[in-house]
């Protein structure tokens, strides 16, 4: 009787053991996933989104115009001031975990410096050409003596291509700075002028630091070396922390950069290609390009008063030329000639008295 109450009591005991070891393992992978929700970071979840190239055109079209381009397709011309450059107006440089990071100031900035390459046009300036791939910053970095700088690369130069010596990017697109101003957020304060860039250089070499980003499968020209940067300033230079954000926008937030920054696919989820809802033909674009330098319009603005009538000016004649006056030529003064002295005539002898009788 007590052995069959020991059998009993040990199949029970077995039975609760392999019942609470199967329990263990439906509930463990269950709080491993509950709490990998809560501490993975924000940067892994927001680099699952996925849109398509329709966000640039939307995005981009309240600030520019989207040109038809038979050599690019569509490109991006900005509404800006005559002297804009890319990664050089209105912007500045931070050291993120990526390499040397551009920070805009414009609206649009966290996706035409980021994303894609700006082409120079002659007639009609910078435009931006998009593309999926994201970067810190697309452009090639120089070193002198001094010095620091940067020019944006173009469409289809590869980071190989960009560190040989056969790609060769025009003087008037560099930047450079003083080695000591590269960090600071008015670095356009000192940037030196562009009639030095051919003297600069050809003194300087090109700078190949680059960063692998595994998350994303691609390589980045990192820019100046860190420690370098802090001998040149005198100061440390903290790298930063890149955080995603869920709308599109920039900005830097105490010790992190929050940026929005998805994946980019060609095509939608249906296949279908992307366009902009309004696009000028390049050669309507060439006829009469649109007013790119001109700022965005202003909505409900007062027609401008007619100007007042200018007032009626009377021409100022010329001052005559004085005549001019010669000088009265000087007498001529003839020298004096002192006459020769005449000699005294002699005197005339008395004739001699009669004698005295």
């Amino acid at each position: 009787m007590e052995q069959h109450l020991l059998n009993r009591t040990y199949m029970f005991n077995n039975l609760k053991f392999r019942t609470m070891k199967q329990s263990m393992k439906i509930c463990l992978p269950v709080l491993f996933f509950t709490v990998s929700l809560f501490v993975a970071p924000a940067k892994t979840q927001a680099q699952q989104v996925s849109v398509s190239l329709q966000l640039f055109y939307d995005q981009l079209s309240p600030y520019g115009e989207w040109v038809d381009d038979p050599d690019y397709g569509y490109v991006w011309v900005p509404s800006v001031s005559q002297d804009f450059s890319p990664y050089s107006s209105d912007g500045h440089w931070v050291l993120t975990e990526d390499g040397w990071t551009w920070v805009s100031d414009y609206p649009w900035g966290w996706a035409p410096f980021h994303y894609g390459r700006w082409n120079f046009n002659p007639r009609h300036g910078w435009l931006w050409i998009p593309d999926t791939q994201w970067g810190p910053a697309w452009v090639s970095w120089r070193r002198s003596s001094g010095y620091y700088g940067w020019a944006p690369l173009g469409p289809g130069i590869s980071i190989s291509l960009a560190f040989g010596g056969s790609y060769n990017i025009p003087a008037a697109h560099w930047v450079f700075v003083r080695e000591g101003y590269i960090n600071r957020p008015d670095v356009r304060r000192y940037y030196a002028p562009r009639t030095q860039n051919v003297t600069i250089i050809k003194n300087t070499t090109i700078i190949k630091n680059t960063y692998i980003d595994k998350s994303r499968n691609v390589t980045y020209i990192a820019g100046p070396d860190r420690n370098e940067v802090q001998k040149v300033t005198g100061k440390p230079v903290k790298t930063i922390v890149i955080q995603e954000s869920n709308k599109p926008s920039q900005r830097v937030d105490n010790d992190k950069m929050v940026i929005y920054r998805p994946v980019i696919k060609n095509n939608d989820n249906n296949g279908k290609r992307p366009a902009p809802a309004k696009v000028v033909a390049m050669k309507d674009f060439e006829k009469a390009p649109p007013k790119q330098n001109a700022k965005p319009p202003i909505v409900n603005k007062k027609p401008d008063p007619k100007p007042a009538p200018k007032p009626q000016v009377k021409p100022v004649p010329k001052p005559q030329p004085k005549p001019e006056v010669k000088p009265a030529p000087k007498p001529v003064v003839k020298p004096t000639v002192k006459p020769k002295p005449q000699p005294k005539p002699e005197p005339t002898p008395k004739p001699d008295a009669p004698p005295k009788k």
